[in-house]
Formats: structure tokens, C-alpha cells, sequence
């Protein structure tokens, strides 16, 4: 569970807003996308950070919320349940080496779904965490169904 906050921080906590090298017709651009980009972070000690939610995100918490993005694997196989949805295809993505950092979210579905390289649309409950940052990420989609 750390590497995938650490993952979702890599790609959340360390500048939403960073000049990417990507295509941008293939960037996810939406008012739902702008909402999880408003996420604050605080960190509190190297091995500490927390999510500081704003008025806007906090309406849609413990809500049905819609998504659509790319998958981001966290484990192999060709059918996912639990994986990242983000606003860039993974092989844009920072760690291959070709990008700036992407807006991702936790997403846990009901059904799993065949990997693409496509975006998928995904409906779920908006969850937001308090929890350490490093530990568990801020925000996620839970029960979800692909749309």
C-alpha cells in the first residue's frame, strides 16, 4: 500500500500543475478532473503528508462521481480491479521517462475490466482520506463500474 501512495503522490503531491512534454490531444481535460486537481498537500515530516480538501471537492465526498481517464496498473494481468485512473495514457506518463506529472486517482471497481491503452469512463463513490498521505491515497473512487 506504500508504493501505491507513493505512486499516487508522485503523480498528485509534487505539482499538479507541471509543464508536460505530452501530446495534447491525448490529455483528459474535465470539470471533474479540474475538482480532484484542486487537492492541497502538507507535509508534515519527510515520511508525512496529508491531503488539505477544499470546499468544492468536500461537496462531491461519499457521492456518486464520474471519471474519465487511462488506466495506471498497480499489479499485472490483463484484467483490472484496483488500479490509477489518469488524465494522461501511462505511456506518458513521469516514470517512463517522456513526461511532467498527471493527476491520478485510486480506483476500485465492482467488475474488473480489460486493460486498454484507451480511456475508459468510470462511475463510483468520491471517497476522500485524511490519512497519511504516504500510506493511503487522498482520493479514490470506490464501487465503481465502468460506464
Amino acid at each position: 500500500m506504500k508504493k501505491l501512495a507513493f505512486l499516487f503522490l508522485a503523480f498528485i503531491g509534487l505539482g499538479i500543475q507541471a509543464k508536460a512534454q505530452h501530446d495534447p490531444s491525448d490529455q483528459i481535460l474535465s470539470a471533474n478532473w479540474d475538482i480532484i486537481g484542486s487537492v492541497d498537500f502538507k507535509t508534515v515530516k519527510e515520511t508525512e503528508m496529508y491531503a488539505i480538501f477544499g470546499n468544492e471537492i468536500k461537496k462531491y465526498a461519499n457521492k456518486p462521481f464520474e471519471l474519465e481517464g487511462y488506466i495506471v496498473p498497480i499489479k499485472d494481468g490483463m484484467k483490472q480491479t484496483k488500479f490509477m485512473l489518469s488524465t494522461l495514457p501511462i505511456n506518458q506518463c513521469f516514470y517512463c521517462g517522456k513526461n511532467g506529472i498527471p493527476i491520478m486517482v485510486h480506483v476500485d471497481l465492482v467488475e474488473p475490466v480489460k486493460f486498454t491503452y484507451q480511456t475508459i469512463k468510470v462511475k463510483g463513490i468520491l471517497k476522500l482520506s485524511t490519512a497519511n498521505a504516504m500510506d493511503q491515497p487522498p482520493v479514490s473512487l470506490v464501487s465503481g463500474k465502468v460506464l
